[in-house]
């Protein structure tokens, strides 16, 4: 047995966290232990403090300290309008570009046969009881342009057809993009959703 074992195990356990490989992790281990009562330590210590009270929402499915989020327990937020999301990191996305002011519903991915996620399987139901519940007017399905997003949109808009404005987020040019480098999907539904000037 290596006499580093420990630090192994904790390079394996960071290599398999999003964005890190193996040596990225070994970079990240060897500095944290470099600077360990200025990283190390508090980070363990914050690690382990979210571990024990990091919770779901039970309202939306985002994460927070409390049963319900920050978002759900503002009361500003109650305008009306829902913004369906896949998941959480879609949710800090959006709320990092502090445009939205309504509330959201996670969904917890999306639906794909291939991989036997139906409705049951993600917070469907869930939305649609807060519909039933709550005084939404507009739902806004800000999902992913992949075959599974558009397939949980359309499952979605076919459930609450006539209950609630259905919306999508428009899709297409990219601020700053560059027609050269875009794929024939995003050019196709650029020039679809094309607007007067």
């Amino acid at each position: 047995m290596s006499a580093n074992h420990d630090i192994d195990t904790l390079i394996d356990m960071m290599a398999k966290l999003p964005g890190l490989g193996p040596r990225s992790a070994r970079r990240a281990v060897l500095h944290l232990i470099r600077k360990r009562e200025l990283r190390m330590t508090p980070l363990a210590q914050m690690m382990q403090t979210v571990a024990a009270n990091a919770r779901e929402c039970a309202n939306c499915g985002n994460i927070g300290n409390a049963e319900t989020c920050d978002i759900c327990a503002d009361a500003a937020r109650a305008d009306g309008t829902i913004c369906v999301v896949e998941d959480v990191a879609d949710l800090w996305a959006m709320e990092r570009a502090a445009v939205f002011k309504g509330r959201y519903h996670v969904l917890g991915g999306t639906l794909s046969a291939l991989d036997q996620v139906g409705p049951e399987e993600l917070r469907i139901p869930q939305l649609i009881g807060r519909i039933a519940v709550e005084d939404i007017t507009e739902v806004i399905l800000a999902l992913g342009a992949t075959v599974d997003g558009q397939t949980t949109a359309h499952y979605i808009a076919d459930h609450l057809d006539g209950r609630v404005r259905l919306t999508s987020l428009a899709q297409g040019v990219p601020i700053g993009g560059e027609l050269d480098y875009l794929d024939d999907g995003t050019i196709t539904a650029a020039l679809t959703a094309r607007k007067v000037l």
